[in-house]
């Protein structure tokens, strides 16, 4: 794109330029004769409208260039996906119908996207079975990394991850990923129905369970309003609905599917007070008796966590409850304080639930 934009940014001037020059040795040289009588005015005139038709059909070139240019390298990228080697799967770990119990440990875990560009330093970390647990830090403090590499999009550089006790990279990466539900703060909905959507494809699945589904999350509250109910209609995306409506959808679809481990990654962002009071009683009914791993930035969302941890430039700086956080003055209590500025020390120490109610 950058040499594309860069040969245009000759092309088209040096061809405007051209067209200018060319209408002023025209006006130049046909002006004289005109005046000399010896060419008539039609003619200048006609000719005056011929150059910038002459140089229309080489500008549109100029355009179709950088057009056929970008399409190239799409078409580039296309091939290259379609080139690339299916990812391992890993070892052959399953546990079959069995659930997991949900453990999760970080035994000194150090990983980078690229190079020696550490992400994540020396971080450990252990989940109990059915515990919850918030990571909070600053943007780039490597929450969502952690995410990613419990999901096993990325492998690690250094140190281990261990699922029940067994290391990550002994389970079928498939298989674990079965049994992670994910709830992102940028929530995918396809082009189908609020039941495909749900229920994401699987035929095995019934309507009953689709239904009670959104019960649980508070999703029927809206779905029962819509004129076809389940069979409603979902645009690309999700577009015709609002971002709460969205996140309540993902939330059926995460409960719908019954996970062992589930992972909500700042689902809770840019929502309205009230679809926030629907989707945190749906968050609790979700956690129910699951490992949880929450990443937030609203303190608030996460106060009643069993565990939080607080992330600082890839280490682990800081973990405990909430009480013990505060009291302990770092940066977790610096955080908070942030963001209950405006609200003076009661609500810093009190949390948001008491200044809503007033």
């Amino acid at each position: 794109r950058l040499r594309t934009t860069f040969y245009h940014s000759i092309y088209l001037p040096f061809m405007e330029l051209s067209g200018v020059l060319l209408l002023a040795v025209v006006l130049w040289y046909a002006g004289g004769q005109v005046l000399r009588e010896q060419m008539e005015w039609g003619v200048l005139v006609a000719m005056l409208q011929y150059v910038p038709r002459f140089f229309m059909p080489i500008r549109d070139i100029a355009e179709r260039f950088t057009t056929i240019q970008i399409a190239m390298a799409s078409s580039e990228r296309i091939f290259e996906l379609l080139d690339a080697e299916p990812e391992p799967m890993g070892g052959s770990k399953s546990q079959g119908n069995q659930p997991l119990r949900g453990e999760i440990e970080f035994r000194q875990v150090w990983f980078a996207y690229e190079a020696q560009d550490w992400v994540l330093r020396d971080v450990s970390f252990r989940v109990a079975p059915g515990e919850s647990v918030a990571i909070v830090g600053a943007t780039g403090a490597g929450k969502s990394t952690i995410v990613n590499l419990v999901c096993r999009f990325y492998e690690v550089q250094r140190g281990a991850i261990l699922v029940d006790g067994i290391d990550i990279r002994e389970w079928n990466a498939q298989e674990l990923r079965r049994r992670v539900g994910i709830v992102s703060q940028d929530v995918v909905l396809f082009s189908g129905d609020i039941d495909s959507n749900i229920r994401m494809g699987d035929p095995s699945m019934s309507a009953e369970r689709v239904q009670q589904a959104a019960r649980d999350v508070n999703a029927d509250r809206f779905i029962e309003a819509l004129p076809d109910r389940y069979r409603h209609e979902v645009t690309e995306r999700g577009s015709s609905f609002s971002a709460g409506q969205r996140q309540l959808l993902a939330f059926a679809r995460a409960l719908a599917c019954d996970p062992d481990m589930l992972v909500l990654d700042e689902a809770t962002a840019n929502i309205d007070t009230e679809t926030e009071m629907w989707i945190q009683e749906a968050v609790a009914r979700v956690m129910r008796d699951r490992t949880s791993i929450v990443i937030a930035h609203r303190l608030s969302t996460i106060r009643e966590a069993d565990t939080i941890l607080v992330l600082h430039r890839g280490e682990l700086r800081e973990a405990g409850c909430h009480e013990e956080l505060l009291a302990r003055g770092g940066i977790y209590h610096r955080l908070h304080r942030l963001q209950y500025r405006g609200y003076g020390d009661a609500a810093a120490e009190t949390g948001p639930e008491t200044q809503r109610a007033k």
